[in-house]
């Protein structure tokens, strides 16, 4: 793991002067041990080598105390290789750091911290923000309670196993406008914070990164290369994959020994953190036709669960043709954790995402016009009209039509 870079040289220096809790310096009680160095000044003397040999331990154990005042105070400020340097923080049995000493921590500390930025991950690109993660999958997520839920536990899972022995693969699937992005964009605003921008994510578009089957074998060597300096740079990195249908059999069979388990290895060793989210429609059909079939039967939208929807999503992707994604190693060989699906949207989700932009803007709405923007989408199936054919996309590009 890539480790943050230690301060200057004049930094270090300021550790210099900490109070040393050196024992019986100059005590009353030790006047004779005083005598005896001063007297191993004078030549010849028989306190000579054994003063000298004195002032070595002595050396030695300011020394040791000023490593363990180091340990202490670098693992305040870059507690993600702390545990290299807790057997020295720790001292010997019985050592506490003394009272001015702590005082002088504190002061050191939170001076370096003003303008250096530390972060209790130790990376202060990392947020980690759970709590704001399911906030928004609550509350801006419109008709997706099964994607709210199993993003939300499986993400959060993974964050809080200490040492994961592989990468976390989910793979969003349903129409255009579900809010597979929507929810690829929550995860980077809530874990990295500067979202999107952070050089802790990458996103790649398959038709935009990797237009021409032609090129694979260098898209190949990009893709390896962009991956490892991602993850060299940050010890928690995630990698968003757009259209991920469209991705050719070769790149996502690059992708497979980043997502593989991992040999376990001693336990300082630390491997990186890695997300790796595929948003596909692959699926999306499969997804709108068992709702259909849910709802017409008597169910509920709420009502639908994981387990109904899985079986029929996995056998659709396998079964597909025209789409590398489903015969890739990811899929056979299980590497992806979870498939997640996002139901159709209808009307009042719809409603409520005009809502929500009209919000976003601080723009005034009424009633009227949510309905009138909603009317403006086109639903399907054609009999009971009842899915929104783009979800909510486009619909805050139609409130334009409203605005004075």
């Amino acid at each position: 793991m890539l480790r943050r870079p230690r301060p200057p040289l004049w930094v270090c220096l300021l550790l210099l002067p900490l109070p040393l809790p050196l024992p019986h310096l100059g005590a009353a009680g030790d006047r004779g041990d005083a005598r005896r160095w001063e007297e191993a000044d004078e030549p010849g003397s028989a306190w000579a080598w054994r003063g000298l040999r004195r002032l070595q331990e002595r050396l030695r154990t300011a020394g040791a105390l000023s490593r363990r005042y180091w340990a202490l105070f670098s693992c305040r400020v870059w507690p993600d290789d702390c545990e290299e340097r807790e057997a020295a923080a720790a001292g010997p049995p019985g050592w506490s750091l003394p009272l001015l000493g702590q005082q002088y921590l504190d002061i050191l500390t939170t001076w370096y911290c003003s303008f250096q930025g530390c972060c209790d991950s130790g990376d202060c690109r990392i947020s980690n923000n759970v709590t704001g993660l399911e906030l928004d999958l609550r509350e801006r997520l419109h008709g997706q309670h099964v994607a709210q839920k199993l993003v939300l536990t499986t993400v959060r899972g993974y964050l809080e196993t200490p040492q994961p022995d592989k990468a976390l693969g989910l793979s969003f699937h349903g129409w255009s406008g579900t809010g597979k992005n929507f929810v690829a964009r929550m995860l980077a605003e809530n874990l990295y914070r500067d979202g999107l921008r952070s050089d802790c994510v990458r996103m790649f578009i398959a038709t935009l990164h990797f237009p021409h089957p032609k090129y694979v074998d260098e898209y190949k060597d990009l893709l390896t290369s962009q991956i490892w300096k991602t993850k060299q740079l940050c010890h928690q990195t995630l990698f968003i994959f757009d259209e991920a249908e469209k991705l050719h059999l070769g790149l996502l069979e690059v992708l497979g020994p980043h997502l593989e388990p991992r040999a376990p290895e001693g336990h300082r060793a630390r491997h990186p953190r890695t997300i790796f989210l595929f948003l596909s429609n692959l699926g999306g059909s499969i997804i709108n036709e068992v709702v259909l079939k849910l709802l017409k039967a008597g169910w509920s939208r709420e009502e639908i669960t994981m387990e109904q929807l899985e079986p029929h999503l996995q056998a659709e992707l396998v079964k597909t043709t025209d789409s590398g994604f489903g015969h890739s190693q990811l899929v056979k060989k299980n590497l992806i954790d979870l498939f997640v699906p996002f139901l159709p949207l209808e009307y009042r989700h719809v409603r409520l995402c005009a809502r929500d932009a009209f919000l976003s803007q601080g723009l005034l709405h009424t009633e009227a016009v949510l309905d009138e923007i909603a009317r403006m989408m086109v639903y399907v199936p054609k009999e009971e009209q009842l899915f929104s054919s783009q979800g909510c996309k486009s619909v805050s590009q139609r409130i334009n039509y409203f605005l004075p």
